[in-house]
């Protein structure tokens, strides 16, 4: 846009906001900005999920030893993608951004960023489109501000609210979008950006509200782990107890990916050849474990309704770990949370198939709330998150085991840039 033409936006913009300016109300220009970038994020995100939608029922059809070359052919195409047109990074990048790049997400990688994420998500890689939807509506919130030349934490505040829309479009959790986009930047300093809260919170309801609208998107939980009775004290014992083992396997998750990156890392190779190896081996993991292709969302409904065995269970948690690891560190794209979620689901059947006296809710919940905030360090937003994604009444339980796996994790974050500032 020519300098000109800025000018007048600008110029309109102070127009618009002349009949606030001497209301007795918060409500002013910017919250209409708000407003509008949360707009934006939702038909952003209902623009996003369809495509993948299509793109996912295309590939669906392609079963039994038929996933391994899609598998293989979709990573090469990824690869080749990020090679040709530009590497968007993955969710450190933002982090990093967000904290050190003055609140800057740069839209540039936008193109990049769809094309592989659609490829990987689609054809069954064990990540899902959240980190993809948060990096594209974040950097439309910098292109936004800096349409309207704002600087500083205006700036910042409106990128985050940008992530906040984007990620709550997916989940449906307004409040739990808005306070994961801030947790996310620095686990122990989220106060730093509270700033930004109120602007979050105004374009994750807009931006779900579009959302639901393009895609039809019932109000109600997505994971149907509603029923469950509050029996006494102990309950809120039995779900540190469990949290605790979900803490055992976020660890175990950590170190795998740790592996798998040593690995990927001990050679330079071209991008598209990693993806490609990813590629082929999430393909075989998939051939026998065909639960374990894709991110989880419709997954962990087929896992909760089916009878599984208890060796079956086991084989699918340990594939499902090295699947997310693989994905992680080959140059797929997409986010773990709805990945480690089904983890958790996987971990709470296995500890009921052992104890069965055991509350099966209670453990399936206190293990996907653990095993989450020990990897990504944010217990408030994944307890909303749960709740609002389970339909758990009971709020209390699944805080105490997001605290539990919060004050379990390890020292060093997996989130590289979630570390302290020099």
């Amino acid at each position: 846009m020519k300098l000109k033409q800025r000018r007048k936006l600008i110029t309109y913009l102070n127009i618009l906001d002349q009949p606030f300016r001497f209301n007795p109300f918060v409500f002013s220009r910017t919250f209409l900005l708000w407003a509008i970038l949360g707009l934006f994020g939702g038909i952003i995100a209902g623009i996003y999920w369809i495509g993948l939608e299509f793109l996912t029922h295309q590939l669906v059809f392609f079963k039994g030893w038929q996933v391994i070359p899609v598998m293989a052919i979709c990573g090469l195409l990824a690869g080749l993608v990020i090679h040709f047109i530009g590497d968007p990074g993955e969710i450190h990048l933002i982090v990093n951004n967000i904290r050190f790049n003055k609140g800057k997400l740069d839209p540039k990688n936008n193109p990049s960023m769809i094309l592989s994420s659609l490829l990987c998500v689609a054809s069954g890689g064990s990540l899902g489109p959240e980190a993809p939807l948060v990096q594209i509506t974040g950097s439309t919130g910098t292109w936004l501000g800096k349409l309207l030349r704002l600087k500083g934490e205006d700036l910042r505040s409106l990128s985050i609210a940008g992530m906040a829309s984007g990620f709550t479009a997916l989940f449906g959790a307004p409040l739990g979008g808005s306070l994961f986009s801030l947790e996310i930047l620095h686990y122990k300093h989220a106060v730093e950006y509270y700033k930004a809260i109120i602007p979050a919170f105004v374009a994750s309801c807009f931006s779900y509200l579009v959302f639901a609208l393009i895609i039809h998107l019932g109000l109600g939980p997505i994971w149907d782990l509603s029923a469950y009775e509050y029996s006494g004290i102990f309950d809120f014992g039995y779900a540190v107890l469990f949290a605790v083992v979900g803490a055992v396997f976020g660890w175990a998750f950590i170190f795998c990916t740790k592996f798998f990156k040593s690995i990927f890392e001990k050679k330079p190779i071209p991008i598209y050849i990693k993806t490609l190896i990813g590629g082929i081996l999430l393909g075989v993991i998939a051939f026998y474990f065909p639960i374990t292709r894709y991110f989880g969302h419709h997954e962990i409904n087929e896992l909760l309704s089916g009878k599984f065995p208890l060796t079956l269970l086991i084989a699918i948690l340990i594939f499902k770990i090295i699947a997310i690891s693989i994905t992680v560190t080959s140059g797929w794209r997409g986010g773990f949370i709805i990945p480690l979620f089904f983890v958790g689901a996987t971990l709470g059947l296995i500890i009921h198939q052992l104890f069965p006296s055991i509350n099966l809710t209670l453990a399936i919940v206190s293990c996907m709330a653990a095993i989450n905030a020990c990897v990504t360090r944010t217990p408030m937003s994944t307890t909303i998150l749960l709740a609002t994604l389970t339909g758990f009444g009971h709020f209390i339980p699944i805080l105490f085991a997001s605290l539990t796996g919060y004050f379990l994790a390890p020292k060093l974050p997996f989130i590289g840039s979630q570390m302290e500032k020099e």
